[in-house]
């Protein structure tokens, strides 16, 4: 596996255990609808949190958070709103982003609640 998958994979874990010791069930996780992947959906309360983890090994080029892009904003709300209706959930969404810039010494956490808009 190429060591930004590594990387990715690291950080998508580091959330997940992040999100579950601050209340959060975990419901999901690289959940795929069409061309969408969402990393994690998690549930605390009546919030589904619909999280786009973005694992750095640097911030020389831009913050984690900088690399969602619209095109991948689209994909999510598509995706979640399948998700929703598929399982039939009565819940507010949220889309969050978690930022990890990890280096050989050091890691960098950010959890970004309401990072989109509400849906």
């Amino acid at each position: 596996m190429a060591q930004h998958n590594e990387l990715g994979k690291w950080g998508e874990q580091y959330a997940v255990g992040f999100l579950t010791e601050n209340g959060y069930q975990i419901l999901e996780t690289n959940w795929v609808f069409q061309k969408a992947e969402i990393d994690i959906i998690a549930q605390k309360g009546n919030v589904l949190a619909v999280v786009e983890v973005k694992t750095r090994s640097s911030i020389d080029f831009g913050l984690p958070q900088d690399f969602v892009k619209p095109k991948k904003i689209q994909l999510l709300v598509k995706a979640v709103n399948e998700y929703v209706m598929a399982h039939d959930l009565d819940v507010e969404v949220r889309f969050d982003i978690i930022a990890i810039a990890k280096n050989d010494t050091q890691v960098t956490f950010e959890h970004l609640t309401d990072a989109f808009f509400h849906f």
